[in-house]
């Protein structure tokens, strides 16, 4: 077991990729835990082993995510199905959730989650505030399908729509969303892993705000007066809305960074009275 998991290491170092992912690699393909791999490491590998683990790490050194091979990812500690075509919740998200979970809402909050995915944001919320009534949008049937599962494993209580932005949810707390936001110049330079998620959960057209401006638009309607807009953003864009938002009325912008310092996301309040800038660019007709 010891030599296969050298030559998986071995060879995923030379393609550029963390060396710590034969060890998940060779844990699917013997169908053992972590600790158990660990264990059983001086023994020899269970029939196929070999074979399977040397055609996961070339799917692997093709530039499937090891994530869509695994089948499920933690986030936020709680275990999330994932699947081809459907993005795959990150880290910096979790910093979403962190910054939501800071805010002064009420004891029992409405929230709606934008773009929800495999339902990370909106279950993380709905796990920690389990007062809360949680609704979470996507227009994509195929992960509010994997969304629903996921709260079902978890047993937590979210209200599922298919439907763009809002979804015509009113009197809210708290809309959070990590919405497509990267320019489609990205496209040409992305890593090869992003080929494998859906691009209208990655892209927002020339800017990346393509999304992110409507978003903002129907929040501050479905939004309560006090209530929080709650953006992960690129680094690029987010002091541009945040320019935005202060401009067309919003209260307590402010552009916030992530765990690498880059400016990430993005917190803005409605105010207690009408937003100023009611027709403007940021509200709509």
């Amino acid at each position: 077991m010891i030599r296969l998991l050298r030559e998986l290491e071995r060879r995923l170092k030379a393609n550029g990729l963390p060396e710590k992912e034969a060890w998940d690699l060779l844990a699917l393909a013997s169908g053992l835990s972590r600790k158990d791999l660990l264990l059983g490491l001086s023994r020899t590998p269970p029939p196929g082993t070999e074979a399977r683990a040397l055609a996961l790490l070339e799917k692997r050194l093709e530039g499937y995510p090891l994530q869509y091979l695994l089948g499920e990812v933690e986030f936020f500690g709680l275990p999330l199905k994932v699947q081809e075509g459907i993005l795959i919740p990150r880290p910096e998200t979790e910093g979403l959730v962190e910054l939501a979970l800071g805010l002064p809402l009420p004891e029992a909050p409405r929230i709606l989650d934008v773009g929800t995915g495999t339902g990370a944001i909106a279950l993380a919320l709905k796990k920690h505030l389990p007062k809360a009534q949680v609704w979470a949008t996507d227009t994509d049937p195929k992960a509010l399908a994997l969304a629903r599962e996921n709260a079902n494993r978890l047993g937590l209580e979210v209200t599922f729509l298919q439907a763009p932005l809002t979804g015509g949810v009113k009197d809210l707390d708290l809309i959070v969303s990590n919405p497509p936001y990267l320019p489609e110049a990205y496209r040409f330079q992305a890593p090869r892993e992003l080929a494998f998620e859906s691009p209208q959960a990655l892209y927002a057209g020339r800017e990346g705000l393509d999304v992110a401006r409507p978003l903002a638009q129907e929040a501050g309607r479905a939004l309560k007066p006090g209530g929080f807009l709650l953006l992960e953003l690129a680094p690029e864009n987010a002091g541009l809305l945040a320019q935005e938002l202060k401009a067309a009325g919003w209260e307590e912008v402010a552009v916030l960074r992530d765990l690498a310092g880059r400016d990430r996301y993005l917190r803005a309040r409605r105010p207690s009275q009408e937003l100023e800038g009611e027709k403007g660019p940021l509200r709509g007709p």
